[in-house]
């Protein structure tokens, strides 16, 4: 007997299934392209905000596994994913109201310290939303649907990272103060912009809970040919044992690009205020290091822009090219876009960079999540999902680790150098996947 195909659905259901990654990716962006602005304001050395940018791989290296086997094994009236997204959702708008004001909790804890908390809280709760998103597609997705899926997916992303990321800039242009105000550290555009954000995070996570419906046990267990013995459960042990040998190979692809775009976040606002602005990346207060760090934005909005211009076209690409070509192509022009930055000294030529590194972003968002999820076995998908965000978190804490030495003592401090360095790190990250071997499964 015929085992019932997955549903086609319409370019609408397939919006709404990711539509709430728009605001949480929102917040992500306001995180990536401010967070280094924020804890230098509160008293960071330039040479130590790699450390605490590991809180965010450290989340999701423990988090991500557990709401993946959470998720695979739970069922509710609203769904399997969706309460974990709803709740993860709460959490990081509270976050993202708390972190910009570190500075006003100094009865509870020292600014920085209660800065440094505020992340590592913001970043467990973006890591509980994000995980569900990357299965529910996996979930109600067909191969057929599979590369356009995630590339609508990409493209939500990109479209609130461009809004995330521009904040800070609009609020300026309409005349919010960029500098901080008499006796506060930091500047009422980038709070403002916190607040936004956690907003639009809630209200677009609430649109896709509410406009979702996942489908129910029994359903899902026909649609993917799951039955009491695959349902059974395993250890974590024997996952790792039976992990698909892709996972493997991707993680090493993800290791190196992930190394580039942690370095890429924590190191592009003191580059470009060196070699653009010509200020110290030490002097925090200053105007000159704040309109560097709005223009950190504007850049980053650039390239979630071209990400998101090349997530529309992403999709047909692969189904013509196959998605390992699209994936090399994507990421080793990413890797000459942020080498290009080491010699740029016009700020409006870096937009020109941001090309090659949205269409890399765009790639990394949806690429292996695509090629993946056509060997997971659908009643582990979750917490496959959620292993696999190791190979993510992993190359970040490495970056972190030895972010702060490969400045201090192969750059000479020169910041902009390490955005050599991710560059460098991108290109490998094109070669590894020459060794992908894509499979096809749940047409």
């Amino acid at each position: 007997m015929k085992k019932p195909s997955l549903p086609h659905l319409s370019i609408w259901q397939l919006f709404n299934l990711s539509f709430g990654f728009l605001g949480i990716q929102i917040g992500y962006s306001l995180q990536s392209s401010n967070t280094s602005r924020i804890l230098s304001a509160l008293g960071a050395n330039v040479e130590h905000l790699s450390y605490f940018w590991l809180a965010a791989p450290v989340a999701g290296l423990l988090v991500q596994p557990i709401v993946g086997l959470s998720s695979d094994r739970l069922w509710t009236r609203i769904g399997r994913r969706i309460p974990f997204i709803l709740f993860g959702a709460i959490i990081s708008s509270i976050a993202m109201f708390l972190m910009p004001n570190a500075e006003h909790f100094v009865n509870l804890l020292p600014a920085l310290a209660f800065g440094a908390f505020v992340l590592l809280f913001m970043d467990t709760a973006f890591n509980i939303t994000m995980q569900p998103f990357r299965a529910l597609v996996g979930d109600m997705v067909s191969d057929k649907q599979r590369n356009i899926g995630y590339s609508i997916q990409s493209f939500l992303i990109n479209v609130g990272a461009v809004v995330g990321s521009l904040l800070p800039f609009i609020l300026d242009f309409a005349g919010v103060s960029n500098t901080p105000l008499n006796g506060a550290k930091v500047a009422p555009t980038v709070i403002w912009a916190f607040y936004i954000g956690g907003g639009c995070l809630l209200f677009s996570v609430l649109w896709t809970a509410f406009g979702t419906k996942e489908y129910p046990p029994a359903e899902y267990a026909q649609y993917h040919e799951i039955t009491e013995n695959t349902q059974a459960k395993t250890s974590f042990i024997s996952l790792l044992n039976e992990m698909p040998s892709m996972m493997l190979k991707l993680g090493v692809v993800q290791f190196f690009s992930w190394f580039a775009l942690f370095i890429m976040w924590v190191y592009t606002t003191s580059a470009i205020a060196q070699n653009v602005w010509h200020t110290a990346a030490t002097d925090s207060t200053s105007a000159a290091f704040n309109d560097a760090g709005n223009w950190v934005g504007v850049i980053f909005a650039a390239y979630s822009f071209f990400a998101a211009i090349y997530a529309l076209f992403m999709s047909k690409l692969a189904d013509k090219f196959g998605r390992k070509s699209v994936y090399l192509f994507s990421l080793a022009i990413g890797g000459l876009g942020l080498i290009s930055i080491v010699f740029i000294h016009d700020k409006y030529w870096l937009l020109v960079s941001m090309i090659g590194v949205g269409i890399a972003w765009a790639a990394i968002l949806a690429m292996p999540y695509a090629i993946l999820s056509a060997v997971l076995p659908a009643e582990k998908i979750g917490v496959y999902m959620g292993i696999f965000n190791a190979t993510i978190t992993i190359p970040q804490i490495a970056a972190g680790l030895l972010g702060g030495i490969i400045l201090k003592s192969l750059v000479n401090n020169n910041a902009v150098l390490m955005l050599g360095v991710a560059g460098i790190s991108m290109l490998l990250a094109a070669l590894s996947v020459i060794f992908l071997k894509e499979s096809h499964k749940n047409a």
